[in-house]
């Protein structure tokens, strides 16, 4: 079969096809996005009947590897720590450190992210929040649990229609 494709007319674009094909089907789209610790407010104080807003807005996003979180303060500072010294706004060691008011963190790993802020007080007022960052296996377009069409996910579905209708336009069925 592979001499008569390559001795009729459609083979130079059936060969442009098969490579299409597999550079659509291969493609592998790399985002990130850069969120605003608090949204509006940035990190502040909260008030003082408001000391889970850090966290419920955290638990309203999603994030993961290769994300950023923008950190906008005045005075203050921010500091990520280990689980144990959020739970206790300890601020001695510190995994992170910084002070110059509009800070930018990369998440490079999955799991949870401890952030308070280093100023006295500020931390057990409420100005601390747990970031959970998604692996890979919990996002939903790369989920074994996902939905799929012919055993292949949804999300390569737009690939997918493209070649089928290159490969029709050219008198071949994918499906």
């Amino acid at each position: 079969m592979a001499s008569f494709l390559l001795g009729s007319e459609k083979a130079i674009p059936m060969i442009l096809i098969i490579i299409l094909s597999y550079t659509l089907l291969n493609l592998t789209t790399v985002s990130s996005f850069e969120f605003e610790a608090g949204g509006t407010k940035g990190w502040v104080v909260p008030h003082a009947n408001n000391t889970k807003m850090y966290n419920e807005w955290a638990s309203r996003n999603r994030f993961k590897i290769g994300d950023s979180i923008r950190f906008k303060y005045g005075k203050d500072s921010v500091m990520v720590v280990r689980g144990s010294e959020y739970n206790h706004c300890d601020s001695t060691h510190p995994l992170f450190f910084s002070n110059d008011g509009n800070t930018v963190y990369q998440f490079d790993r999955s799991g949870f992210f401890y952030f308070i802020s280093g100023v006295s007080g500020h931390c057990k007022r409420g100005q601390k929040m747990i970031v959970r960052v998604m692996s890979p296996e919990d996002d939903d377009s790369n989920s074994s649990g996902g939905a799929s069409i012919h055993g292949i996910p949804t999300s390569g579905l737009s690939a997918l229609v493209l070649v089928q209708f290159l490969l029709s336009f050219f008198g071949f069925h994918l499906l």
